[in-house]
């Protein structure tokens, strides 16, 4: 799918989801790799257990979507003593092997011993937002929110994300283990406190396919 069948891919169908994408034992797995324990939110690196634990999630966007990679495994877990909330934003950086100068590159941090930066727009529109829910997720579990088509808006300031979020229609995650969102890279999205008692947890990973200019690399999670 290329880049302007993607743009149309979107505005028809702006989310997919993929019901019962992954079995008991693919869930398991990914369960062990992401390092959930007493951890809210943990950047995962390219071990080979991670690597090896995505591979059937990969499997499952290049037959919808083809030719993606994962660049960035970020894993997510609400828990009586970890029930977090974050405001409406939209996600907008990158996961890089090493920083670089390059124009259009910028915002630059590092964080669990991994470069971030956020790139040209144009990078970020042909990527794919995805979660893979490893428990049942819902409003009542603190289950994320997203405004559907929001992508179309581009890069929103900050300080605009409430008010944006307010002119779309606004859906919150209603999720079985081993169902996957796919979103475009720029969707609006927040997610509010469980209201009861749960262990809920979630790997949000990043796609990309084409390679970032040199001397760049995206993570290199071989699946």
């Amino acid at each position: 799918m290329g880049r302007g069948a993607l743009s149309s891919f979107w505005e028809k169908r702006p989310y997919v989801w993929m019901r019962q994408a992954l079995n008991v034992d693919e869930v398991s797995k990914l369960q062990g790799a992401g390092q959930l324990d007493g951890a809210a939110g943990r950047r995962l690196g390219a071990e080979g257990v991670i690597n090896g634990a995505i591979a059937p999630v990969t499997r499952a966007i290049n037959l919808q979507f083809g030719g993606y990679q994962p660049v960035r495994v970020v894993s997510f877990a609400k828990t009586d003593d970890a029930n977090w909330q974050v405001p409406w934003h939209q996600d907008r950086v990158i996961a890089v092997q090493e920083k670089a100068d390059i124009d259009g590159f910028g915002n630059w941090s590092k964080k669990s011993d991994q470069w971030h930066c956020e790139p040209p727009v144009q990078i970020l529109e042909d990527m794919l937002f995805v979660r893979v829910f490893l428990d049942p997720c819902n409003a009542e579990t603190g289950g994320m929110e997203f405004s559907v088509g929001s992508h179309v808006a581009g890069l929103i300031p900050f300080g605009d994300a409430v008010e944006m979020s307010e002119a779309y229609l606004n859906e919150i995650e209603e999720a079985e283990a081993g169902d996957i969102l796919v979103l475009p890279m720029l969707t609006l999205h927040r997610s509010r406190p469980a209201e009861t008692v749960n262990n809920r947890r979630v790997l949000r990973i990043d796609y990309a396919r084409d390679a970032l200019p040199e001397p760049l690399h995206w993570i290199d999670y071989v699946s």
